[in-house]
């Protein structure tokens, strides 16, 4: 097996148990954004599994690449991703959104070690994420900034702003990744508030694009690959396509996947559905 393929078989081991991971929490509470977890396992895998510059015993360095929650219902996606990257244990997941728990149901930067902010009002990641990017390079720290938002976000004001200031300031050191997967509280995403063509609009406002499919693990790899090794002074976005429940077939077609309710059964019957698809 070549390097590549390592590679990919290593981001496909590490895919396999964010879904694990997240699944498992889930089952803790009886319900969560598990259909956003499994969908976007691939991106995050690739993020922590291969992208990302982090140190998991010191959280805080000041080297390391900022990860920014913006889409904070995100949270238990992220926390298997922490899980797997070694910043939290695996033995935390116990206590998802419990009393006293550092893994509250929605990201908090004041609770969760490599939470860099509490995010769940939607269109705030990017602005924060341009004056991150701003500051880094004031400091001549080559890190870069990494803003993950949901394709709900796109119907906010602020995340257009947000836009417009990264490609005035040209911050090459900031990648955002948007979740692309047409499902939020009110409805799908395009019937809510249109967005397309979304890639022409992120170009119109300066940005590099890419879109890709955010569950081919080859494309996503590509795709992070080549928004840290750009040399022009812009801001890159990559938009993921992504299925919800991606996985486990019985909540890929559950009609209603934004916050999920599973019966207990289920989740037993998720994880070894899950298993074996991967064996």
């Amino acid at each position: 097996m070549n390097s590549a393929q390592d590679t990919l078989s290593s981001l496909a081991q590490c895919a396999y148990r964010i879904r694990r991971f997240a699944l498992r929490m889930g089952e803790v509470q009886g319900q969560g954004y598990i259909g956003q977890a499994l969908g976007y396992a691939d991106v995050l895998a690739v993020a922590y599994g291969h992208a990302l510059n982090f140190r998991p015993e010191d959280p805080q360095w000041d080297g390391r690449d900022r990860f920014l929650l913006s889409h904070g219902h995100y949270a238990i996606a992220f926390y298997a991703a922490l899980i797997e990257a070694k910043i939290i244990s695996e033995e935390e997941l116990e206590t998802y959104g419990s009393d006293d728990s550092r893994l509250p149901m929605s990201g908090m930067a004041s609770y969760t070690p490599g939470m860099e902010m509490s995010g769940g009002s939607l269109g705030q990641g990017l602005p924060i994420a341009v004056g991150m990017a701003l500051a880094l390079r004031h400091k001549n720290n080559p890190a870069f900034v990494y803003n993950s938002m949901s394709d709900g976000e796109l119907d906010e004001g602020s995340t257009w702003e947000g836009a417009m200031a990264a490609a005035h300031h040209g911050l090459g050191n900031l990648i955002c990744i948007v979740d692309i997967n047409n499902q939020q509280a009110d409805g799908p995403s395009s019937k809510v508030l249109g967005f397309e063509p979304l890639a022409d609009k992120w170009a119109s406002f300066g940005w590099h694009v890419q879109r890709v499919d955010g569950n081919h693990l080859p494309a996503v790899l590509r795709a992070f690959d080549t928004a840290r090794q750009l040399t022009e002074a812009k801001p890159r976005v990559i938009l993921c396509d992504t299925l919800m429940g991606k996985g486990v077939p019985f909540l890929e077609t559950r009609e209603k996947n934004h916050f999920i309710r599973v019966d207990p059964p289920e989740w037993q019957q998720a994880l070894q559905v899950l298993d074996a698809s991967h064996n």
